[in-house]
């Protein structure tokens, strides 16, 4: 299924982080990192506005899904981006990301399980399809949970959890398809979720987007080898949700 969205207009984007070789946006969902040519009808991409935001050429070093919201690091130079590039390649930087999922999680699950790359009809015609599956690692957290006397399907009460993904590689759709597999799909997604679950978050908290937020990103700076830490706030939205399925309401208990 598409995950195309309604068009949006997206304001100027919010600075989390900058330095002489580094800059950090938080990244809107609904918002494509940079242009692609299935998405021809887009006006919009992170990567072009933060370049006009700032004045100067950025070099995208990671990705974030369309739907996923949050963090998002960019070179200022070739050779800033080759270095941190590095970083990615030897797992040296540690990411952090809130999922808001249908059911119980469990406190605390390592999940190794190889996913075989998800081709795309389009744009990955000429690529091998008999790929063997890669590598991939999630820890998952469950911080919050909620039930709600609330009937879907055959069940009286519906059940959520609030759960911390660790990524250890980066698969494409790792987390969404890794929490799939646990029975755990998140709220919002059209490709791995519940449908039914969807459809209760859209109409009775107006919610249209997919509930993954990349809260956190972590590394050893390359040239001053300080620690960096940078965060995006989960929004007034998800807070509100948070405080109707009674939990905290302020961006400090994330």
């Amino acid at each position: 299924m598409n995950e195309r969205l309604a068009p949006v207009e997206f304001a100027e984007l919010e600075i989390l982080y900058r330095d002489e070789n580094y800059i950090a946006i938080n990244k809107p969902s609904g918002l494509l990192v940079h242009r692609s040519f299935l998405d021809k009808h887009e006006t919009q991409f992170a990567m072009q506005m933060l370049r006009d935001q700032i004045g100067q050429h950025v070099f995208p070093v990671h990705r974030l899904d369309r739907p996923t919201s949050g963090v998002l690091l960019f070179a200022l130079s070739s050779e800033a981006a080759r270095d941190i590039n590095q970083l990615f390649i030897d797992n040296q930087i540690t990411k952090r990301y809130l999922a808001l999922v249908r059911g119980f999680a469990p406190e605390s699950v390592f999940l190794d399980k190889p996913l075989k790359e998800q081709l795309d009809k389009i744009a990955d015609k000429f690529a091998a399809q008999d790929k063997a599956p890669q590598q991939a690692q999630t820890q998952f957290n469950c911080l919050y949970q909620a039930t709600l006397p609330i009937p879907i399907g055959n069940y009286p009460t519906v059940r959520y959890s609030l759960v911390e993904c660790f990524p250890k590689t980066g698969r494409k759709h790792q987390i969404r398809r890794h929490l799939k597999h646990l029975s755990l799909p998140i709220i919002g997604d059209v490709n791995h979720g519940d449908n039914q679950h969807n459809q209760f978050f859209r109409e009775h908290f107006a919610l249209r987007r997919l509930m993954l937020f990349a809260t956190e990103l972590n590394f050893v700076h390359p040239y001053t080898q300080q620690p960096i830490n940078i965060t995006a706030p989960l929004g007034e939205a998800m807070l509100s949700i948070c405080t109707q399925l009674g939990w905290p309401n302020q961006e400090k208990d994330y």
